[in-house]
């Protein structure tokens, strides 16, 4: 592993098994994380993200399976882990908002209860100190200690959120692992959170893994990115290298789906309009720090103009 990552994935491939077939979400991936980095996983729905955040915490259920490959954090095989090592690993080092706050929150219990539990649980504070701690969480990302007695029905989906990222951080992770953070959330509420998440990065120093299929918020908050297709990374660098020059067919297509906001007037077309691949080559060099997948002969031929773009990228 480099020493410089903390987290650090290598020729991961994850499966889930039927009766009749069997199906690979993740094909052979690779990529690190760095200490204080943000890594943005962008991709359609379906393409393998939520995936690969529910192996590196190691919550996936039958039928699904790691079929190869390692994940290693701080140099520790994630794979291997025991149970209480386990327990140990998960929300200390690293802690996940889910998709979905609404369904992450027990709507029967009240706010101060959930977010007392994570302390009484893994520090085994009392339960004044535990509400100390609360109150704390609750203030650190802008929400008045006294929602502490609500239940989540009773606070918007922007604060729900909130508190769902204050419980993710309580016991200050390594690393934040934010699957679609801002689902369902109108943009209003969407900046007001990435600034949120922007801050408590800024202050508390963790690295983030940030799943979403919005490229532009991605670009925004992101230092280094991959894009994802059917399972497998299609291409992968600097987040800014990616908007300003995206090499591969699909990423340029996934780009081209936002209307742009200024300039001329352009066609808009669907992922599914000329850009379903059949096979996604290795990832190959294409610049600095920077590595798109090949596309074979036949995808190259059916793309249509509008997805294939210029011709960059490897051959």
């Amino acid at each position: 592993m480099s020493s410089d990552r903390l987290l650090e994935i290598d020729n991961l491939t994850v499966q889930y098994r039927g009766d009749v077939r069997t199906t690979t979400a993740v094909d052979h991936v690779s990529f690190g994380i760095s200490p204080g980095e943000i890594f943005g996983l962008a991709g359609e729905s379906g393409c393998g993200k939520s995936t690969i955040a529910n192996t590196i915490l190691r919550l996936l259920k039958y039928p699904a399976e790691v079929a190869s490959g390692t994940i290693r954090f701080d140099g520790r095989d994630v794979l291997a882990l025991n149970g209480e090592e386990l327990r140990q690993f998960r929300w200390r080092e690293v802690a996940m908002v889910f998709q979905s706050a609404m369904n992450s929150l027990n709507p029967v219990i009240t706010i101060g209860e959930q977010m007392r539990d994570i302390f009484t649980a893994h520090l085994d504070l009392t339960r004044r100190a535990a509400d100390a701690r609360c109150a704390e969480l609750l203030e650190l990302v802008q929400i008045d200690r006294n929602r502490l007695k609500a239940f989540p029905h009773q606070l918007s989906g922007g604060m729900r959120q909130r508190v769902v990222i204050a419980m993710a951080v309580a016991l200050r992770p390594r690393m934040l692992i934010l699957d679609e953070p801002t689902t369902a959330l109108d943009v209003v509420v969407q900046q007001e959170i990435m600034a949120e998440i922007k801050a408590l990065q800024a202050e508390l120093g963790f690295s983030v893994l940030f799943i979403t299929h919005d490229m532009s918020l991605m670009v925004e908050l992101s230092h280094q990115m991959a894009v994802m297709y059917a399972g497998r990374i299609v291409e992968q660098g600097p987040a800014a290298t990616l908007h300003r020059q995206p090499a591969h067919a699909y990423t340029r297509a996934l780009m081209n789906a936002f209307p742009p906001i200024t300039g001329p007037r352009v066609p808009l077309r669907g992922l599914g309009e000329g850009v379903r691949l059949t096979r996604v080559g290795d990832l190959q060099p294409v610049g600095h720090n920077h590595w798109s997948a090949a596309v074979s002969h036949e995808d190259r031929e059916r793309l249509t103009p509008h997805a294939a773009g210029s011709e960059g990228g490897p051959r």
